[in-house]
């Protein structure tokens, strides 16, 4: 997907070329990322319902996909206004997602801070997750820089300032918290959809390098959950294989059209800005 990025020269968006999240964000590894967050976040019974009820993920998954990684690239590489501009969208998308849980009978909006903070905190937990496995480095300091930057961008979906994690432990102590997972029928559905999207035939053998890779990261009891058959020695393999690929990719292909686009925003400012 090509996103085109316009705006006000030599704005650096939310994070800027030397934040984490620019790094973190244009790695191939980001898919994978993707892909665990939606599995593990479809274990909360109220944000599933909100999914199930409100979308048509089992009939467009890719159209939900494009619209997800639409939205992460606008806050990340834009411009300060098309950020906040993206952002708006949501909110406004969110004020008639509400409805009640069949399975759990609660009540659930998708404005709720609650559930803002659950689906905020296991995508950037995700994110990290999957480049550390899978596309390079990144040490504590870095981690925590980048819960940090993400909490701006979680805040500006509504999320209240104080509920936003702000580095990697307030991240671990907050997802270790949380109680009432489990896995719904819309939960189950929703994992049949990512291993088994609809597409053609030819390449579904490459649909399941990522969708393992996301499989090998989940926490052991969100695979239990699934009832996921795993052998823990899999996933050295899988790591191993992920990990050249993502780097293979990183070496041949350009960066990302939106990465390039923002860059040449910022060097309109000069090179210190870039």
């Amino acid at each position: 997907m090509t996103t085109t990025m316009i705006g006000t020269t030599g704005d650096p968006g939310l994070f800027g070329p030397r934040s984490v999240a620019w790094r973190i964000h244009a790695d191939p590894a980001m898919l994978v990322g993707g892909l665990r967050a939606i599995l593990l976040q479809a274990l909360e019974p109220r944000a599933m319902a909100a999914v199930d009820q409100h979308s048509r993920f089992r009939e467009d998954p890719w159209g939900r996909l494009e619209r997800t990684t639409k939205y992460v690239v606008s806050t990340t590489y834009g411009t300060t206004e098309e950020a906040e501009a993206a952002a708006a969208l949501v909110r406004r998308v969110h004020v008639s997602v509400r409805g009640v849980d069949p399975v759990t009978r609660l009540a659930y909006s998708a404005d709720d801070p609650d559930l803002l903070l659950w689906i905020h905190a296991v995508e950037i937990e995700s994110f990290l997750l999957a480049y550390r496995t899978y596309a390079g480095r990144i040490d504590r300091a870095d981690g925590d820089r980048y819960v940090a930057e993400m909490a701006r961008a979680a805040e500006l979906l509504g999320l209240p300032s104080a509920m936003a994690p702000r580095s990697e432990r307030d991240l671990a102590d907050y997802l270790q918290s949380v109680r009432g997972l489990r896995v719904t029928p819309a939960a189950r559905d929703g994992l049949r959809v990512v291993l088994f999207p609809p597409m053609r035939l030819p390449y579904r053998p490459l649909w399941a390098i990522p969708t393992t890779a996301a499989i090998a990261i989940l926490p052991g009891y969100a695979r239990r959950m699934y009832r996921i058959p795993w052998v823990p020695p899999v996933g050295l393999s899988v790591r191993a294989a992920v990990f050249a690929l993502s780097r293979t990719l990183n070496l041949v292909t350009p960066p990302p059209p939106a990465l390039q686009a923002a860059r040449a925003r910022v060097r309109a400012n000069g090179p210190a800005a870039a």
